[in-house]
């Protein structure tokens, strides 16, 4: 065997291979985002390569660094994928008499609780803050429902009809 595959004792650990990420979109779907997502995407972007990656780079002899830097090149990666693939969805203009792509929409559930959905791209959910994706079954069921409207909706825990009480966009 040639000498330049065999692995020399001093060249350390092997740093094994990250698992390719994988889009949560279905195959051809659009990658909607709000404005202040896409924002959000480019500022992590941004403090990522100008701040972040260049500190890790020059401390690249550490195999944990290594790591720590394979993993932040996929996360740049990902952010540029989505911003690039991303169509940006401006919040409808005048009053918002329906539920639509960035709305945040708070119902009433069958028991008098009050819950708020704000119906965002895969790339901002955050379901402690009850932002959605726009491809989520609660979400589908909301999109271009009315004020006043009572809508059913089969949650995990059983059906329920909500009733659309208020319809905001940032």
């Amino acid at each position: 065997m040639s000498k330049a595959f065999t692995r020399e004792e001093n060249d350390g650990p092997d740093i094994p291979d990250l698992p390719p990420l994988i889009s949560t979109l279905a195959p051809g779907a659009k990658n909607y985002i709000t404005p202040a997502g896409a924002e959000k995407l480019r500022d992590e972007l941004r403090q990522l390569v100008e701040i972040t990656r260049p500190s890790l780079a020059s401390s690249s002899d550490d195999p944990d660094a290594k790591r720590q830097l394979m993993r932040l090149d996929q996360r740049i990666m990902q952010l540029e994928e989505s911003l690039q693939s991303s169509e940006i969805i401006a919040p409808p203009d005048g009053l918002a008499d329906s539920v639509k792509f960035g709305a945040s929409v708070t119902v009433r559930e069958s028991d008098g609780n009050e819950a708020t959905y704000r119906i965002v791209g895969v790339d901002e959910m955050d379901l402690d803050r009850g932002w959605v994706s726009w491809q989520s079954p609660i979400a589908k069921a909301l999109l271009n429902g009315k004020r006043g409207q009572r809508i059913r909706f089969k949650f995990p825990s059983g059906e329920e009809t909500l009733e659309i009480l208020d319809i905001r966009y940032e």
